[in-house]
């Protein structure tokens, strides 16, 4: 019953929004461009990201969550601090809740609709310091403030499937969705655009944080290092990694005319003795 409710309310706000659409084009709205926006209300990502939150916690074996609560408050208390960014829009809103997923050999983080993070004990133990702990966290918050997900979604749908579901041409398109979505975290897989987006927010947030906002070079650094590692394959399934990106996040440190960053806010050794209590 759960469930019927659920797209029963999302095809009630595509529709919502697509005669929304219709509306805007009989003024003439030019700039509008139907491909861009997204069919989902935030509501829908509240409930996307805790239909998926609860697919992982009953699927502790490809998802085996750590349980170690003096882990979790320390990565729970960065997002905490990486939300009061005068920038966060949704804060109070989604949950911004973080898991731990207990993976030695995966490096990944990611982010759901509604603020759902996730985070693999491969990635806790593969940074140097807790700036760019902070950095990883701010690109995911900012995939979940930036709505990428549900944005692709309409996006992958297109314009003819919203038409269809109005009409009722094809209602089994709906239970598309849901089958695509809930059958796995496929849709988590970022395009280029949105990685720089992430990129670029998660600079931005850290700006008003503690830590070094151009930590996130340290990772991308590390990474292009490593990049043959096997245990990569899906850090870079998710999150496309090239010399354009890289470049261009060098662009907004350069730009921001940064002083060379210090423990004071890199916060190595603290993020050490951090990782000396991972099991």
């Amino acid at each position: 019953m759960i469930m019927i409710n659920f797209y029963f309310n999302i095809k009630r706000t595509i529709i919502l929004i697509l005669l929304g659409f219709i509306s805007l084009s009989f003024y003439g709205c030019d700039e509008f461009n139907p491909l861009d926006f997204n069919a989902f209300s935030v509501n829908d990502d509240k409930e996307l990201g805790r239909q998926i939150d609860l697919q992982i916690n009953s699927n502790q074996q490809e998802y085996p969550l750590l349980y170690q609560q003096s882990a979790i408050d320390y990565v729970q208390n960065i997002v905490n601090q990486i939300i009061q960014s005068p920038m966060i829009e949704y804060r109070g809103v989604f949950v911004y809740q973080v898991k731990i997923i207990r993976k030695d050999n995966v490096v990944n983080a990611f982010a759901t609709p509604g603020g759902y993070v996730y985070v693999y004990t491969g990635l806790l133990k593969f940074l140097d310091n807790e700036a760019t702990l902070a950095g990883v966290l701010a690109h995911e918050v900012a995939h979940a403030e930036r709505r990428h997900s549900t944005k692709r979604m309409t996006k992958a749908y297109g314009v003819q499937f919203l038409l269809d579901l109005l009409l009722g041409d094809n209602p089994d398109q709906f239970a598309d969705i849901a089958a695509n979505l809930f059958a796995g975290l496929a849709l988590l897989k970022n395009s280029r655009d949105e990685e720089y987006e992430a990129d670029e927010y998660s600079f931005k947030y850290l700006q008003t944080s503690i830590w070094y906002p151009g930590a996130l070079k340290y990772f991308f650094q590390k990474v292009s290092d490593n990049s043959s590692g096997s245990f990569l394959e899906e850090l870079l399934s998710t999150h496309p990694l090239n010399e354009n990106r890289i470049a261009v996040y060098e662009q907004l440190i350069a730009n921001a005319q940064l002083p060379q960053p210090t423990e004071n806010n890199l916060f190595s050794q603290r993020y050490v003795q951090f990782k000396n209590t991972l099991p």
